[in-house]
């Protein structure tokens, strides 16, 4: 018999008992389904995990200023001022593994222009911060060296300040004030949308570290933090070590002294936070995957009370001329049908799960062509596996005994 034969018999016999098929395929469907399903939310929000630590920047890490004491009680980071912009230099010239460096400075300000004002925050950079934060200048140009070193009253926008600010209008070339001082504005920076603490990151300006340190903060000497590429993402935990050698170096700590400063590495959190979804998905997909053994259990046993009940027709089959392992193949492939049948009914199933979760919810999903191919090999290989038994529980029976059966 040939494939066709063996798949229209097998259709065939399934056809005569509809709902129980269809009850036998249930635990199956719902396997599937859930593999789907479980796989791809675990898949979308790595994935938005992954996008968000990668808006953050390219191999980046942060130096922040250390800790301080204050009545026997520690403080948080950055609550001593420890850091400066020769430090920031030291590290471009001195570190090796770094590729890119800025110092950072910020101030809350009120920015107007005509009669529209927003509030929002002034972050003091160099001209490397882009290539650092991946972030590009939609429209106009950013600031360069030289307005860095003379500390010039230019300003380069994030989108949500331009939107507010300038409706209908190019801002590049337009003076906007800052705390009454004029600025020119330069350019807008492309969107990046929330960190992945929510906070909306084109609500900002940037403008001259220097410029915010002698002419929007009280403080001309101290950076809040300093921010550095490395010159690849295998080279962050050597960056960071070369950091923080130079760092104790530079501010004169004593060998078993505490650090005056916390360099932190993004890739590092980016590799912990992928390896939490590569679990938590194993975790799905392994729950998951035992309501396919579960429904493979039950295409067993339907199998078997289909062979008792087929007796006969079994014997009826050999006394013509069929063999032992023309029966084997014949509830086989009953078994192969059932489970990837059932396969295919769960994908569709698990596929529009998935979406309801994107769309209902707003959670991330992600379905992936891997998770579809194993969903459908997994639940043959269920419907083979448990099959198998019954098949040979049917190829081995006798002939007279299975036409004798009542």
């Amino acid at each position: 018999m040939g494939p066709g034969t063996i798949l229209k018999l097998a259709l065939r016999a399934l056809g005569r008992n509809r709902v129980r098929s269809v009850l036998t395929m249930l635990g199956v469907i719902i396997g599937v389904a859930a593999v789907i399903a479980m796989v791809s939310l675990g898949a979308g929000a790595q994935a938005q995990v992954a996008n968000e630590i990668s808006s953050m920047g390219a191999n980046i890490l942060y130096v922040w200023p250390g800790s301080m004491k204050n009545m026997g009680m520690r403080m948080g980071a950055g609550s001593v001022q420890t850091l400066n912009a020769e430090d920031a230099d030291a590290i471009q010239k001195e570190c090796p593994a770094v590729r890119w460096v800025s110092p950072m400075v910020g101030s809350n300000v009120l920015v107007v222009y005509g009669n529209q004002n927003w509030s929002t925050r002034a972050d003091g950079a160099n001209e490397q911060f882009p290539d650092i934060r991946n972030w590009q200048v939609e429209s106009g140009a950013f600031f360069t060296d030289t307005d860095v070193r003379t500390a010039a009253r230019v300003a380069v926008l994030g989108h949500t300040v331009a939107d507010h600010l300038f409706q209908g209008i190019d801002p590049e070339g337009q003076t906007i004030r800052v705390r009454n001082l004029p600025f020119r504005v330069l350019g807008v920076l492309s969107r990046k949308g929330q960190n992945q603490w929510g906070r909306d990151q084109d609500d900002t300006i940037l403008v001259p570290y220097t410029t915010v340190q002698k002419k929007l903060s009280s403080s001309s000497l101290w950076v809040s933090q300093i921010m550095v590429s490395a010159v690849s993402s295998r080279a962050g935990y050597t960056a960071e070590q070369e950091i923080a050698e130079l760092l104790r170096q530079r501010h004169r700590i004593a060998p078993g002294r505490e650090d005056d400063f916390n360099v932190r590495n993004l890739s590092e959190m980016a590799e912990a936070a992928e390896a939490t979804q590569k679990t938590m998905g194993l975790l799905l997909g392994s729950i998951a995957g035992v309501s396919l053994i579960v429904g493979g259990i039950g295409i067993m046993n339907i199998m078997l009370v289909s062979v008792a009940e087929r007796t006969r027709e079994i014997g009826i089959r050999m006394a013509v001329g069929a063999r032992s392992r023309h029966v084997r193949l014949q509830f086989l492939s009953e078994a192969l049908v059932l489970s990837t049948l059932g396969g295919l009914i769960g994908i569709t199933l698990g596929i529009l799960v998935s979406f309801s979760m994107a769309g209902g919810l707003g959670w991330p999903t992600l379905i992936s062509k891997s998770s579809i191919l194993v969903s459908v090999v997994f639940s043959a290989a269920v419907g083979v596996f448990f099959g198998y038994y019954p098949a040979s529980k049917a190829a081995a029976l006798d002939p007279i005994d299975a036409l004798r059966y009542e």
